[in-house]
């Protein structure tokens, strides 16, 4: 299976809320409507014998020149002010964040208002707008000359981190990338375990320390390490515990301080990897890592256990990081770049 028909079956809670509220918007206004007010608007007061309804008439086959005006049986609905507000809060329901809907939906009436749409086209609409936002951001993680290249991985506890580093670290050693990891979450017995694992797979060494040691000291002796073996790259686990900002602040300073004394220009990569379920908080905790870590590109995990996919939109439309991966399972080709059209079409739920 394709990564693409693996995204779009995967976003199905997002692209389903999305595709049937389109559905729904057009069906509002929908011809049916218009034919019961005008069914209406000849009724006198005065009461009428009751009449056979009559057989329903068949529908209207387009003709040729109907065809080639792109004609159909689909319902169109015009693409008022009042449609737009509901595709604005359709768009906000699906976590695309207030603003962002807002530019959104007012790109989409431009050359529209005013005219009929049928929901296929309101789909595509939606979708070439999402890809446009998306487009500058799809970059894959750099790769320098560098060596080791280090890679200094945040985000908060439960975000996908461990198993992101672990898809990360089997993907280029796959691809003939020599790599180490140092499993810097010292506090996490479960974090250091499952890193454990993940290199055991890919054949990758994982760095450890004992429980609760100066996560600094092990990157700097991971660093040493990674050295000496001739290393492509260095990827570092960090903690992610956002209810102690100061404490973590500290701790992500002072790995960067005592690396640079090995390595001037590291790191070279960090990346804050994101939990979609958590909707509009990734906003926030972009925010907050921005603040604490100077990141240079994001990763988005679970995008096939929510309905908050439109979050990813928010993220590229508000802060302009590079999108370099995301996320849609458990297995190891779960993880794959970041291609803005794959995941529009997927989100609106068009074909491919």
């Amino acid at each position: 299976m394709s990564f693409f028909s693996k995204l779009k079956d995967r976003l199905f809670r997002s692209s389903d809320k999305i595709s049937e509220g389109l559905d729904a918007l057009v069906a509002e206004g929908a011809p049916a409507a218009e034919g019961a007010e005008a069914g209406t608007a000849g009724l006198s007061e005065t009461p009428q014998a009751p009449v056979a309804a009559p057989a329903e008439a068949a529908p209207e086959k387009p003709g040729l020149l109907g065809r080639l005006l792109g004609r159909s049986d689909e319902p169109r609905r015009v693409l008022d002010d009042a449609m737009l507000e509901s595709l604005e809060e359709l768009l906000i329901q699906a976590d695309m964040g207030v603003d962002t809907a807002v530019r959104v939906t007012a790109n989409i009436a431009e050359g529209r208002f005013g005219r009929k749409v049928s929901t296929s086209e309101l789909r595509d609409a939606l979708a070439a707008e999402v890809a446009r936002i998306m487009e500058p951001v799809a970059r894959p993680m750099p790769l320098y000359p560098q060596k080791p290249q280090v890679v200094l991985v945040v985000g908060v506890n439960g975000s996908g981190k461990t198993t992101t580093i672990g898809k990360l670290a089997s993907q280029f050693k796959a691809a003939g990338k020599k790599v180490v990891i140092a499993a810097g979450d010292t506090f996490r017995a479960a974090a250091v375990e499952q890193l454990q694992v993940w290199g055991q797979r890919a054949g990758v060494p994982v760095l450890t320390a004992p429980e609760g040691s100066d996560p600094a000291s092990l990157a700097f002796d991971a660093l040493t390490k990674a050295q000496e073996e001739g290393a492509d790259l260095l990827m570092i686990d960090t903690a992610g515990r956002l209810q102690n900002r100061q404490d973590l602040m500290e701790e992500l300073a002072k790995i960067v301080r005592v690396i640079r004394k090995k390595d001037p220009t590291a790191p070279h990569n960090t990346l804050l990897v994101l939990d979609a379920t958590t909707g509009q908080n990734a906003v926030t905790q972009v925010e907050i890592f921005r603040k604490i870590a100077d990141v240079s590109g994001l990763v988005m995990t679970k995008l096939d256990g929510t309905a908050k996919g439109g979050v990813l939109v928010a993220l590229a439309d508000k802060f302009g990081l590079p999108i370099h991966a995301i996320g849609v399972g458990e297995q190891i080709d779960d993880l794959a770049p970041f291609d803005p059209e794959d995941f529009a079409k997927a989100l609106v739920g068009s074909g491919a």
